[in-house]
């Protein structure tokens, strides 16, 4: 599958297999996730109010506080592995001083706007340097978009990147090195489009004990995935709070949202019924990590 073919999740990128319903379901946004920038990307989902790289900043920065905190101090530095990575959204908010919203109003100025690719680029090195946290964590992207994650790592948000669909294709070598020291995985969308063809790869090849934290549509189911991490020593725990995504393209996916979510024994009420797709974060650890630092201390 090519990203070109992911349909509907209009979240960070996209690495895998289109969900059924997901597709039948939900507006396609084909040609946002690929584009040489991320121009087009924040022009289309500003006016739905795609929120959910904002709503994962600031619990994403949490756990990676966590397992700073329980990190040997002789260990290698964390590394976060962001699957469906994008332009590398998910990296400029976890180690940069800024908002989603500073991102939507960035990239829709007229300045953005009047710049070729390579000029947009310069700028965004010059502003996401300027705006670096002190203490900048390893981000290793991968996404089945070559454009996107390319941009990603000429602007300096992605250490590493790479445009493989695990979904197909083993690993390539390089990936399985890249991802050696990851110590958290990070999805704010496309777990509709992933499979434990995706995780359990990436899982085999890391060295040590990995979080995964997933934020996943109430519409899509998350058991396949969970139990795949099961079998890793990966206990799953699906967070109380809701996140709203994004507003519904029209009603019918306003009619599919509330549908699904209702078959799956959710009720929509103040969520779905209120126009948005919502998403509930799932994190899977080790068992001794959740009992040591509850969800509850993770997820405000």
């Amino acid at each position: 599958m090519t990203d070109a073919q992911r349909t509907g999740s209009a979240a960070g990128g996209g690495v895998g297999v289109a969900g059924t319903a997901a597709a039948e379901g939900m507006a396609p946004f084909n040609d946002l996730y690929d584009q040489p920038d991320p121009r087009a990307y924040f022009r289309v989902l500003g006016p739905l109010e795609y929120r959910t790289p904002g709503h994962a900043q600031h619990i994403f920065r949490r756990l990676r506080s966590a397992l700073d905190a329980a990190a040997p101090a002789d260990g290698p530095p964390l590394t976060v592995l962001d699957l469906c990575c994008s332009y590398g959204i998910n990296a400029a908010l976890l180690n940069h001083d800024v908002t989603l919203g500073d991102l939507y109003e960035r990239y829709t100025s007229h300045e953005a706007a009047s710049m070729s690719t390579a000029q947009l680029a310069e700028w965004d090195r010059e502003f996401y340097a300027a705006r670096r946290r002190r203490d900048p964590v390893r981000v290793v992207g991968l996404d089945i978009a070559p454009h996107a994650v390319a941009y990603g790592r000429a602007v300096g948000l992605l250490a590493d990147g790479f445009a493989e669909n695990l979904e197909d294709a083993p690993p390539s070598p390089a990936l399985r090195r890249a991802v050696r020291e990851a110590r958290l995985i990070t999805v704010t969308g496309g777990t509709s489009f992933l499979s434990p063809r995706t995780f359990r790869p990436l899982l085999s090849a890391a060295r040590g004990p990995v979080w995964v934290a997933s934020f996943v549509l109430r519409t899509t189911a998350y058991t396949e995935i969970s139990g795949c991490l099961a079998a890793f020593g990966l206990a799953t725990e699906r967070a109380a709070p809701t996140f709203p995504q994004r507003r519904f393209t029209d009603e019918r996916e306003r009619r599919y949202a509330i549908d699904t979510v209702t078959a799956a024994g959710h009720d929509p009420e103040g969520k779905e019924s209120d126009g948005y797709f919502h998403t509930a974060l799932h994190l899977s650890r080790p068992t001794s990590d959740v009992v040591m630092t509850p969800l509850d201390t993770l997820v405000p």
